[in-house]
């Protein structure tokens, strides 16, 4: 059956549907009733409606209509494309992995209500970890201040060269260069030991204050003040 193409659209694919029904309600027969009209919209944005789905419709948008009874049988969304079907893909894992997450969580806390009866007794868990992170901050700050000792050292000598007339050697120049490289290094490393400390402290608020909400101790949703490393530590 060749299709129909109507800026009308609605009214065509009724005229269509009435058309198909009255043979198939005149013939009576089993394979009129599993019959359909597919209904889409071309790349003009127009209507088309025919009893047989071509090719390039394949992957549009379309409605389907049982021949025999003129009601709509199915609504079949476009193929998605390559990009999309990467985000839905990655949309349902990051589902799962937020599901697994819940999951981890209550199994977390009931093993944490299980296991410290105080909370003292959980503070002490954090006491490794911090002590580690409070180690790297010491160890970093100490290695920036020799660092920069030793920089401000060396440039002093090359600048009274300079003053003096004399040619700064390439040896010289690459050592400042490389103890000022090394400074900045150990300026970055400073940096993230000192950020992975506050997070440590929020996120031993955030389990203390949770612990006490699971005990019954606060109210759910009371605000807990991060904890100072003495409190951590005591």
């Amino acid at each position: 059956m060749t299709p129909i193409s109507s800026k009308t659209g609605v009214a065509a694919g009724l005229l269509m549907l009435a058309a198909l029904a009255l043979p198939a309600i005149a013939q009576n027969k089993p394979e009129a009733a599993a019959k359909k009209l597919y209904c889409w919209d071309n790349a003009r944005g127009e209507r088309i409606c025919s009893d047989t789905l071509p090719a390039e419709a394949v992957n549009s948008a379309r409605q389907e209509f049982n021949a025999r009874s003129g009601l709509r049988s199915a609504e079949v969304g476009r193929a998605l494309t390559s990009e999309e079907r990467a985000d839905a893909a990655l949309a349902q894992a990051q589902a799962q992995v937020d599901a697994a997450a819940v999951e981890t969580r209550k199994r977390t806390e009931q093993a944490m209500l299980s296991t410290y009866g105080s909370e003292d007794a959980l503070r002490r868990v954090f006491n490794e970890r911090t002590a580690i992170v409070d180690n790297n901050i010491k160890t970093a700050s100490y290695n920036v201040t020799s660092l920069r000792e030793a920089l401000a050292a060396q440039l002093l000598s090359a600048g009274n060269k300079e003053l003096a007339g004399q040619k700064v050697s390439d040896k010289q120049a690459e050592e400042i260069r490389q103890r000022h490289n090394e400074l900045l290094a150990q300026l970055r490393l400073q940096t993230a030991f000192e950020h992975q400390r506050q997070t440590l402290e929020v996120e031993i608020a955030e389990t203390l204050a949770r612990y006490r909400e699971l005990k019954g101790i606060t109210p759910a949703g009371t605000a807990v003040a991060p904890s100072s490393p003495e409190a951590v530590k005591g």
